[in-house]
């Protein structure tokens, strides 16, 4: 095991030895509305910085929540060649006959062609139970086989509370299961690493599937400026639940709520949530995306180091009347061995100001770092002595 490395970035945000003398602004009092509920979680993206938090780590069941890393799956597959935008897929008698009106639906028949596409409009803003299973089925080969990916994609995010065996959050005995942090973890992912098909099938308030509209329960698109979803859930065993983000002034904020009790207190505790993280807090930009921002040790590769930047802006999220410091460490396991990609995840940004919790962002290699050469590795273990 390699030693975490800590580089402290400055640039007139590091805390000064006057800091200790002034004092320091207490975080904003959070919104009534989310005082009942016994999950919330208000993450700003460009800092890593969660703004508010109560059990983030309980686990609790997501109802259809669970359709978001099966939409998740299917934009990595696509992603990867392995899936069609455009493939139909037959609606199996047995998947019409369970599923077909089961809740939220899009009523599909037996026999009937699907376009992935619309199976995506389906589950995303109808919610609809049997879409996720036709997708399951069609392209997984099975409920077992799409919920080994969705477990798959869940350790790749290191979603490390959270397991599926279900495709659309139908109750299954505790068997699904999220916390706050990983949906926040998911929905993160699904912003960035697939940017086009959020904003395709994510934020819409109504689908129409042949003579019929059917209509997303989403409480804050349409609602509060800037808010482009995500998915409720709801189930009498787990409540009234939303996983919702919104963007506004460059800044993305994602929110859960969990346990809710009622589909008003869910809408009241989403759009107040999302409106106190924007007027209560803001941002200090710190760097564009794509500015260098440090280098990391690299062992065994054609260069000693690699510069790490970040594929998005990155600022600190502070509270409106704060004007304290802003303590940056770069944190990787290093020394980072070669070869390394560029674009891969080596490190990470902490971001601090005040007692605000620390932010992480992940930070990336800005350029390829080959395996060296016997001689490079003697010279690059030899400057590292003396660095």
């Amino acid at each position: 095991m390699f030693p975490k490395f800590a580089i402290a970035v400055c640039a007139a945000l590091c805390v000064s030895p006057a800091a200790a003398e002034i004092e320091i602004p207490v975080p904003p009092a959070p919104p009534p509305e989310i005082a009942k509920l016994p999950v919330v979680l208000l993450v700003d993206l460009g800092s890593g910085q969660v703004l508010y938090a109560r059990n983030p780590g309980k686990r609790f069941l997501p109802a259809s929540m669970t359709k978001v890393m099966t939409a998740y799956v299917a934009f990595e597959e696509m992603a990867k060649g392995r899936l069609n935008r455009q493939a139909l897929l037959t609606v199996k008698p047995q998947i019409a006959a369970q599923w077909s009106g089961k809740g939220t639906s899009m009523y599909l028949e037996a026999g009937e062609k699907v376009s992935v596409d619309n199976l995506l409009h389906g589950i995303m803003t109808a919610s609809a139970n049997d879409a996720s299973v036709v997708l399951a089925e069609g392209h997984g080969g099975g409920i077992k086989g799409w919920t080994y990916l969705m477990n798959q994609a869940a350790r790749q995010l290191d979603m490390t509370g959270s397991h599926f065996a279900s495709a659309n959050g139908w109750p299954d005995g505790g068997k699904t299961y999220v916390t706050a942090n990983d949906l926040a973890r998911l929905a993160s992912a699904t912003i960035r690493d697939f940017p086009q098909d959020y904003a395709r099938y994510s934020g819409h308030t109504s689908f129409k599937w042949h003579d019929r509209m059917l209509y997303s329960h989403d409480p804050v698109t349409g609602v509060v400026e800037g808010a482009d979803g995500i998915k409720t859930g709801f189930t009498n065993e787990a409540g009234y639940n939303f996983l919702g983000s919104a963007e506004r002034d460059r800044r993305r904020l994602v929110m859960v709520v969990g346990g809710a009790r009622s589909e008003a207190e869910r809408a009241e505790a989403s759009r107040a949530l999302l409106e106190w993280g924007f007027a209560e807090w803001r941002a200090r930009p710190l760097f564009a995306a794509g500015a260098q921002i440090a280098k990391a040790e690299v062992q065994g590769g054609r260069a000693p180091a690699v510069a790490l930047t970040s594929k998005y802006p990155i600022h600190a999220t502070v509270p409106r009347a704060s004007k304290e410091p802003i303590r940056l460490r770069v944190v990787y396991q290093g020394p980072i061995k070669a070869p390394i990609a560029k674009g891969q995840q080596v490190a990470e940004l902490e971001i601090q100001e005040g007692t605000t919790p620390v932010g992480r962002v992940p930070l990336v290699a800005a350029e390829a770092v080959g395996k060296g050469s016997a001689i490079d590795r003697l010279i690059s273990g030899f400057m590292n002595l003396f660095s």
